[in-house]
């Protein structure tokens, strides 16, 4: 998996994969029009979350009407401002699905299917290059 980050502008920027799906980062401390890189983190985390719960729900034969995850992150003061806690809060619409099997599919979508927030723990290398 490849993405390319490209500068539009000192807090602009349009992140492509190698498809050309692309998603525009706003960093403006003031009037932003797009989602910031830590808000995006939490929404990929969600979104990842999201779509195993929505399997297993419907894997289990219940019925899915709705599927709301609210995410707070709890972030650093200091740099890098990293999120220090994550508070998931799953709102699950279904006629036959219980609060019980809802606990249990998201404790597995976390802890075991779910690649973002396994990624979150991931060691992270780099190289440098400098165009002229």
């Amino acid at each position: 998996m490849k993405i390319s980050t490209q500068y539009l502008s000192d807090y602009e920027y349009k992140a492509s994969t190698e498809n050309g799906h692309n998603v525009s980062i706003d960093m403006r401390p003031e009037g932003k029009t797009r989602q910031s890189p830590m808000e995006l983190v939490l929404s990929a985390l969600s979104g990842c979350i999201a779509v195993e719960i929505a399997l297993m729900i419907q894997k289990r034969k219940k019925k899915l009407v709705d599927l709301n995850i609210e995410a707070n992150g709890d972030r650093k003061e200091s740099d890098p401002k990293g999120f220090t806690n994550i508070e998931l809060h799953f709102i699950l619409t279904s006629p036959d699905a219980t609060l019980e099997e809802l606990e249990k599919i998201s404790s597995l979508a976390l802890e075991k299917y779910c690649s973002v927030a396994d990624s979150l723990k991931a060691p992270i290398t780099k190289k440098c290059s400098v165009v002229r």
